[in-house]
């Protein structure tokens, strides 16, 4: 699998949980040997604060080769990841982070701030940005769109 296989998983992820009412964000962890270990897809709206994406995959890659050390894998994401989920791959010690969608409100990788290459902290991630942007940014506009018009 390459990045453009991988960041079509995060998009069927991302899909999937638009369609269950989740904020349509998706994503991945992909081993040295570009298999993918950790799938998730947003579930906060299902009552769970920390149910983004990123941590879900996080936690599954985790269980998956029973090690808190990600060194080495890469995250895909539909998404800029938030402050929250920033600082969890610089824990986790995730070596690369490729994203969408760039998150202006809420964007912690680049937009509001780079917690991912910050040099103060122990470990940085390499970052990739703006792969598959339009389609990401596509599902998540759609998604709110739908959302305006069921309040009005």
């Amino acid at each position: 699998m390459d990045q453009a296989e991988w960041m079509s998983e995060a998009l069927a992820l991302a899909e999937q949980a638009g369609a269950a009412g989740e904020i349509p964000v998706g994503a991945v962890i992909v081993d040295r040997d570009g298999q993918i270990i950790g799938r998730g897809s947003n579930r906060r709206e299902s009552g769970d604060p920390l149910g983004h994406a990123e941590l879900i995959a996080i936690r599954q890659a985790a269980e998956v080769i029973g090690d808190w050390r990600l060194e080495g894998t890469t995250m895909v994401v539909t998404l800029e990841p938030c402050a929250m989920c920033a600082g969890a791959l610089v824990n986790a010690r995730v070596g690369r982070l490729i994203f969408g969608a760039f998150d202006p409100k809420a964007g912690f990788c680049g937009s509001l701030g780079n917690l991912v290459q910050d040099a103060r902290l122990n470990h940085r991630l390499e970052v990739i940005s703006g792969v598959e942007a339009e389609a990401s940014r596509k599902l998540l506009q759609g998604f709110f769109q739908g959302l305006r018009k069921r309040l009005d």
